[in-house]
This record gives C-alpha cells, structure tokens and sequence, in this order.
C-alpha cells in the first residue's frame, strides 16, 4: 500500500513538473511573440525600443491613478475632488459620525479662501427657521413651488446606469428635493417614484423630438402631461464641455436608451454643439415662450457664463419685452469640470468658473430688475456644506449637484465615467458591474446626503446669526487675497444683490 502511495505521488510530482515546463514553454513563446511585435511596430517608441518591458510603462500609468487616490495624495490636494470632500459625501450618506477630532486639516492661507464670519450672537434652537418654499414660474398656469434648496441636477439615462436612475428618482422623493433628467429624456425609471421632475430639453432635443430632429410640440404635451415633471431646462451649456454637446459612446445605446432618445441603437448619440433653432438671444425667449405656453409649466435655461454680452443683451431684451417674456429661472454651471465625458480641453480651458461667474449675473439681474423675476441655480463641485452656503449667500436661490449624489450612490473617483467600465455600477451598462449597485440601499444613501447636506448648511447659517439659509449674504462671507490677509466678499463684488427670494 506504501508503494502504491508513493508511486502516485511520484506520478502526481511528474505532471506537476511537466504542466510547469509546459506554462512556461508557452510563457517563453509569449514573451517571443511580443517582443517581435514590439520591435517591428512603429507607434509607441518605448515599445519598439524596449520591446516587452516598455509595456509595464502602460500598466504603471493606468494604476497611477488609483495609487495616488489611497496611498500619495493627501487629503486636502487631490483633484477633482479631494479625500476629504469625498469622506463629508461619504459620512453624509451613510449617515455616520460627521464630527472629526484635533482640528482642520484644511489650510486656510492660499489666495481664494472662503470663510464664513460666525456672529457673536448665533441663532437659538428656537429662532432657527426651515428654508421657506420658493415658488417658480409665478406668472405659469403650473408654477413650481419646491421645498429643497439642494437638489439632484442633470444626468441622464445612458450616462448613468439603470439601477443608478432608479435610485436617485427614489432617494429624491423621500428627500423631497428635485431631480433633473439629464439631456437624454425621460424614462420609467425617473417616473417610478413620484418624486419631482425637472425636464432638460438638449441641443438634439430627446425624448421631445420629430424624427428629424426638431422639437415636438406634441411630445412636449405628453412629457408635461406627467404631474411630478414640474419645469423644463433648455440646456445651452455644460461645465464639462462648454460649446460642445452630449456624447454618449455606442456601447452605452442600448434598445431601451434609444426608444427614449428617438435614435438607432448601438450608434453613438453625439448632440449638436448649440441647438440649431437658438441662434441669438430672440431666438431664446421664443423658445421658451413657445415651450411654457405648450406646457404650462416654468421654463429657464442652463449655460456656462463665458462671453458675457450675450446675457446683457438678453436682459435687455426682456426689459423691451417685458418681465413676462423672461426666462423663470436660470441655472448657471461652473467650468471647471462636469460629470459629463468631455474633451480635455474643453474641460480645462474654456468658460468662466462658478466663483467669478455666480456673483456677476445675480449682480447683473439686480441690476436690470429683475432678480425677483428669475431665480438663479447654481451648479459646479458644490458638494459640501461650505460651497452650497457660499452659492446662497453670493445670491444663488437654489444648488443643485451631480458628482455629490455619485458620491452618496458609492462613487469612487475612478474616472471611468465615459468607458462603460465604472466598478461601482453607476456609469456603466454592464449588468455585472451594475450588481453591486442595490437601488433600494443607495436611495436611502442619496436621501441622507440631501437631509445632512441641509442640516450642514443650517450649522453654517445658524452661526452667522441668521434664521434660514437664503438669508446669508456676501457680508457673512471673506475671501483671502494674495497678500494672505482676508475681505468681505461684498468688497471683493460690491454690487450686493437684493436678499433673494424675497426673505426680509
């Protein structure tokens, strides 16, 4: 019995060493193969002058990405969002401890620096107020009252996953806050929930189109016929890419995605870089008298401030027209950056960002008189409490944010948006990777972001003395200069917009 127990092992240890010689005959092969490969090919220089070992500069490169995010970045200095931005989103969505310990690791000397100046009186648990309704669209046959002064902003179905849909339509109808589609039209999936709507309305014009690509006065009709779509949003720009629109790569058109859209499936969906039928300011009012009178319901526009005459000839022209031929609402986006899959350069170097931009147009509608008339939304990295509360008291009447709520769905900064690749499951249609994304947890996660972000602004209004967000203004702000000492926001842009939203 021993021997025969022997002679298997012996046998066993034969083929281990022959399956060994084997892997690495074809291991040597391979690497034959490859070399030939590298030397004879005349595209990458490195791999033709260091032919298989030039490719770990590759793989390096990719994995730098995902290193630097958990072992070299410190907290206060990655981009576009720093470790510890991510770990307030984070902490707020789980609701888990927000308190940190043995002080701020922020550094309060770089030039730009906001700080909020805490009264010597701040408000009592008892003088705190709940930010008061704002009503948008006074003048519609359907105007908009909303609760929430932070809400979910454009992202659409096919840039986002299913599951990430559904989850956010839920998370904001138990945060009663709104949700905007995105440019890609809307879906059963945002009208699951009930929660309230915002319909954007893109330069191809989906999900409100004639098959040539021309917006529907009857498709309008029926998207407006759904009670929780409560305004529409023609978008004219975005911080991600400025003067360039939408694009959704072909692996991301699925049957169901291009139903919605109105287009060929497994194509990829690239809008237009303006809407055809918006060419001047003219142009923009009709639309939007054409698309509230069809609807009945509030409409504004989206835009990244760059040119800035553009605007003062709009505002000019609703003076000559009158405060009813105004746009409700305006939402100003930032460009520095956008969840939206973008040309670097359009990313990097073109539009004004929300700190310059923000201030100007709300001192811009005081000015010509009509700040009451259009309500201003401010868009662009506002995810944390700080950066919502220095948008309300520059004169923004409503954030919205779109990364922030990738966050709370379990976001990782992977910066794999665009590639259908996301291992969160967020961006991508690969129902493997979708797997992990459980709608009915992570709504509970977008809803807590919401609440906690409210409540983390309400801290910061509360000891600056005041009753209500909105009532923050550029006095209770400084910036710090160059020279590293601090000013009032109100001398830095010393047209003071009249207290928004009507707050005495």
């Amino acid at each position: 019995m021993e021997a025969y127990t022997n002679s298997l092992a012996a046998q066993a240890m034969t083929l281990l060493v022959d399956l060994f010689i084997a892997l690495l005959g074809l291991g040597l092969i391979a690497v034959i193969v490859i070399f030939i490969i590298d030397v004879t090919q005349s595209t990458h220089t490195i791999r033709r002058n260091y032919p298989v070992i030039g490719r770990f500069r590759y793989w390096f490169e990719h994995l730098g990405e995902f290193f630097r995010q958990y072992f070299f970045a410190m907290d206060r200095e990655e981009m576009p969002f720093n470790r510890a931005e991510r770990g307030w989103a984070y902490r707020a969505a789980k609701n888990t401890e927000k308190n940190l310990s043995f002080g701020s690791t922020r550094d309060l000397t770089p030039t730009g620096t906001v700080m909020f100046m805490n009264s010597a009186f701040p408000t009592l648990t008892e003088d705190a107020a709940q930010p008061s309704p704002v009503t948008i669209g006074d003048g519609c046959r359907s105007p908009y009252t909303a609760h929430s002064f932070f809400n979910i902003s454009a992202m659409s179905y096919g840039a986002l996953s299913e599951p990430a849909i559904n989850a956010l339509s839920q998370g904001a109808k138990d945060a009663n806050c709104w949700m905007n589609t995105g440019e890609g039209g809307i879906s059963p999936l945002h009208l699951a929930s009930g929660c309230d709507l915002v319909f954007q309305i893109g330069t191809a014009k989906y999900g409100v189109r004639t098959e040539d690509g021309q917006l529907s006065d009857q498709k309008l009709r029926e998207v407006a016929s759904h009670p929780q779509v409560r305004m529409f949003e023609i978008k004219l720009s975005q911080g991600a890419k400025p003067g360039k629109g939408g694009i959704l790569p072909a692996s991301k058109v699925s049957a169901e995605i291009a139903a919605i859209r109105s287009i060929p499936a497994g194509e990829a969906s690239i809008s237009p870089n303006g809407h055809p039928d918006i060419r001047s300011v003219d142009d923009l009012l009709d639309m939007i008298a054409r698309i509230r009178n069809t609807t009945g319901k509030p409409v504004g526009f989206k835009a990244v401030i760059g040119d800035q005459q553009w605007l003062l000839d709009l505002l000019q022209l609703i003076i000559e027209r009158g405060a009813e031929s105004a746009p409700d609402f305006i939402t100003i986006d930032s460009a520095d950056g956008g969840s939206g899959a973008a040309p670097q350069p359009l990313l990097d170097y073109v539009g004004l960002p929300l700190k310059e931009s923000l201030p100007w147009v709300c001192d811009q509608l005081d000015a010509f008189g009509l700040r009451e008339r259009i309500k201003v939304i401010a868009s662009g990295k506002l995810i944390t409490p700080s950066k919502v509360a220095w948008a309300l008291a520059v004169g923004a009447d409503f954030v919205v944010s779109a990364r922030g709520f990738m966050f709370a769905l379990g976001c990782i900064q992977a910066l794999q948006c665009s590639k259908n690749t996301c291992p969160t499951g967020i961006t991508t249609h690969n129902k493997k990777l979708q797997r992990g994304l459980v709608p009915s947890n992570k709504a509970t996660r977008v809803a807590h972001y919401q609440r906690n972000m409210s409540y983390g602004v309400g801290l910061i209004t509360h000891s600056c003395g005041v009753q209500e967000p909105r009532q923050l203004n550029r006095k209770h702000v400084r910036i710090v200069m160059q020279n590293g000492l601090s000013i009032p926001l109100s001398e830095l842009h010393p047209h003071e917009p009249i207290t928004n939203t009507g707050h005495p």
